[in-house]
């Protein structure tokens, strides 16, 4: 196909721009439970053509348990181990978008490897977005407590600093999915390459 008349350059350009840059690294996805890290990650992955994989069904799948099973079994510092492994794993096959649970990112090692063989995005979602969402939603077993608000604020208190460590902030509100979509694509795009599709990077502007 001849590229002599290219039309004005949309998303596409975009997608493949981003594509290209990656090379074999993934896109990790961070931050609390209910900030809409899987279904952001499915759109993400889709609109880049990569595979998409959920950690924590990962988890579950090569424990054959259910978290919250895996957590009333074994407890929490067992999962922390096998979701580092299940991590290490996963990124060592990339390129693919990776959806990862809230305390992830939270382990010194899972960081350092995120950052080796990934670019991170921060989805930050304020309590009551969060709050909003995982009341629909008993299967998350810290938040198996007598003030589960309460434990999300603590739980953000002691992540954020930490998921600031990110490369990439987004701010995930009650907006359409597809709209936070487009600012984690709009944002990897600036990250990797430096401008918007369709200009010279080698102008200033």
């Amino acid at each position: 196909m001849s590229e002599t008349a290219a039309p004005a350059q949309t998303h596409p350009t975009l997608e493949a721009d981003i594509a290209a840059a990656l090379g074999s690294r993934s896109i990790v996805l961070v931050g609390m439970m209910g900030a809409g890290k899987s279904t952001i990650g499915r759109r993400v992955a889709a609109r880049l053509r990569l595979p998409f994989t959920d950690a924590d069904t990962e988890i579950e799948t090569a424990a054959g348990m259910t978290i919250p099973e895996i957590f009333e079994t074994h407890g929490e510092s067992y999962f922390r181990d096998g979701e580092a492994r299940v991590i290490a794993r996963i990124l060592d096959h990339g390129p693919i978008v990776l959806a990862t649970g809230g305390g992830a990112f939270m382990r010194e090692e899972t960081r350092n490897r995120i950052r080796d063989k990934a670019i991170s995005i921060w989805l930050k979602a304020d309590v009551d977005v969060i709050m909003r969402r995982v009341r629909r939603r008993a299967d998350r077993p810290l938040l198996q407590t007598a003030d589960p608000e309460a434990t999300v604020n603590r739980l953000l208190g002691e992540r954020e600093p930490v998921y600031r460590n990110a490369d990439l902030t987004i701010a995930s509100r009650e907006v359409p999915h597809d709209r936070i979509v487009d600012e984690c694509l709009e944002a990897l795009h600036a990250h990797l390459c430096g401008s918007r599709p369709g200009t010279d990077p080698t102008q200033d502007g």
